[in-house]
């Protein structure tokens, strides 16, 4: 069999456990796929810890809205005087006993101040929710594309180590037979080591990116493959989203926040209001075997206790929650004037990268050829293979980028990522 025949069946021996390797520490491990992004994002509604916890924001709230609608409770009230004393009081015969009812009469507009600051609470709640929403949206396709992107670079790594395996045997080959210097084989060798390294290191980072993922989704089995891919779809143009800073979930959940505490700046003034409590009941007489009628009003006396300090604490609440709405605007602005030019940027640089992966791939086949024919030096060969190797990884981060691009629009714009593309 001739020589250059034997290498290239060793390379695709050497192929075929490369694939057979990323198979086994890759996707052939999928215990529990990924489904698609959208559906992944529906079911993570019910299992994602951080959307439960805005759930359960806006069930305290309703609750405490609901409250805040309560009048004060009645009081009963029972007394007996005039019993089991000395002289003429001996006994029960001249006790008189008084059974009163009272109730406190709220004044100054204190429950209308408290049902507004709960209906104020309640949006405050469901803007933080629809923006806990967008936020999670994105950190979702972020770990998405990311855990795609290490299964890729997995894949990658060991593509390369099976190119450095069959370098390898080449390089010794050409020593042995005299046409090529052992240096050429030491190199080689430091080559397929540094690879089976990389194996390592993405093995390790892909373990890592779908821990995240999982944990985020909150799925009660270890997500370990991604079936559907995102990345694939990068190239695509998805349904472009008005981009509008004072519409966007941050602003407007800060702006609810803002309200709700400039609303409690009333309830605090008003609570400096004293309330009256009025109670009518009878008493009776024991000793004249006689009813009557008794009634009463009290109202607390403002000397000591004016409500002062919650006043000014509600009004530094209240310019906190203007600072906060502030920069809410200010990030927003921001976001919107940066967020289509990140996107084009993003765009560019994935054709780019696609372009350099197109052309590594046929410099590194040219190289290859030469490197067989005994025209081109071993290092020549290491070069394009590890231009080649760079090329892909560039696409693929080019790719998440892209993708995060797009996420971060949708996010600002209060919308899905990824809608159906045109």
């Amino acid at each position: 069999m001739p020589f250059i025949m034997r290498r290239r069946l060793h390379f695709v021996a050497a192929s075929a456990a490369t694939i057979l390797g990323a198979l086994a520490s890759g996707r052939g491990a999928a215990a529990d796929p990924a489904p698609p992004f959208r559906e992944l994002l529906t079911q993570a509604q019910a299992s994602a810890p951080r959307l439960a916890e805005a759930r359960a924001e806006i069930a305290r709230a309703e609750g405490l809205a609901r409250q805040a609608r309560a009048i004060p409770n009645p009081t009963l009230g029972v007394e007996v005087e005039n019993f089991s004393g000395s002289g003429p009081f001996k006994g029960i015969d001249l006790a008189e006993t008084t059974a009163s009812i009272g109730q406190t009469i709220e004044l100054g507009g204190k429950r209308s101040a408290r049902i507004a600051v709960g209906q104020a609470d309640l949006r405050a709640a469901r803007a933080r929710a629809v923006r806990i929403q967008g936020e999670y949206a994105f950190d979702l396709a972020a770990a998405y594309a990311e855990a795609e992107a290490s299964d890729r670079r997995l894949q990658l790594a060991n593509e390369s180590a099976g190119f450095a395996q069959e370098d390898s045997r080449i390089a010794t080959a050409l020593v042995e037979a005299g046409r090529e210097a052992d240096l050429r084989r030491v190199q080689a060798l430091a080559a397929l080591q540094a690879a089976r390294a990389a194996i390592e290191e993405a093995r390790a980072a892909r373990a890592t990116a779908f821990s995240n993922l999982t944990a985020l989704v909150g799925a009660p089995a270890p997500i370990t493959s991604i079936p559907v891919s995102l990345l694939a779809g990068a190239d695509q143009a998805f349904p472009a989203t008005a981009l509008d800073a004072l519409n966007s979930p941050a602003y407007l959940a800060a702006q609810a926040e803002r309200e709700a505490a400039a609303r409690r700046i009333r309830v605090e003034r008003v609570r400096a209001i004293p309330d009256v409590t009025a109670s009518v009941g009878f008493r009776r007489f024991e000793g004249d075997d006689a009813t009557a009628l008794v009634a009463g009003v009290s109202i607390p006396f403002p000397i000591f206790d004016r409500n002062r300090g919650n006043i000014s604490a509600a009004q530094a609440e209240l310019s906190g929650a203007e600072a906060r709405l502030n920069a809410a605007r200010l990030e927003a602005e921001a976001a919107a004037r940066s967020g289509s030019a990140r996107l084009s940027a993003a765009e560019a640089r994935l054709l780019a990268s696609r372009e350099a992966e197109r052309t590594a791939e046929e410099a590194h086949h040219l190289t290859r050829l030469g490197y067989e024919g005994g025209k081109l030096d071993l290092v020549e060969l290491l070069n394009a293979q590890r231009a080649l190797a760079e090329a892909r990884a560039q696409t693929i981060n080019a790719a998440v980028e892209r993708l995060s691009a797009q996420a971060g629009l949708a996010r600002l714009a209060g919308a899905t990522p990824f809608g159906d593309p045109r």
